[in-house]
């Protein structure tokens, strides 16, 4: 069973540190590059780019929570509920805010 787990590729889960913006300050983050791409994906689903993503994600945790304790390990649980929530077929994109064709 875990073998499966076990022979994923080491250069998936190799850590790759960013330069993130956030309202003109600038951030590092170290996730695994699987991580990353799962953020691109969700950046993309959100029709934004991921630095436009990282920065409203992080503007609505700190809205709804307060300070962020730790934004790289805010990412990697956003990135487990994104997957359990499209594994589910709950997925459905926001678009409240954007202009309808």
């Amino acid at each position: 069973m875990c073998r499966i787990y076990a022979s994923t590729e080491p250069a998936e889960y190799e850590q790759v540190t960013r330069s993130v913006r956030l309202h003109g300050g600038v951030t590092s983050v170290r996730l695994e590059r699987r991580f990353w791409a799962v953020l691109e994906e969700l950046a993309e689903s959100e029709d934004t780019s991921l630095p436009k993503f990282l920065e409203a994600l992080h503007d609505e945790a700190v809205a709804l929570h307060g300070q962020i304790g730790n934004f790289a390990s805010l990412l990697r649980v956003v990135c487990a509920t994104y997957l359990d929530t499209v594994r589910s077929g709950g997925y459905v994109r926001e678009v409240a805010d954007r202009p309808q064709p």
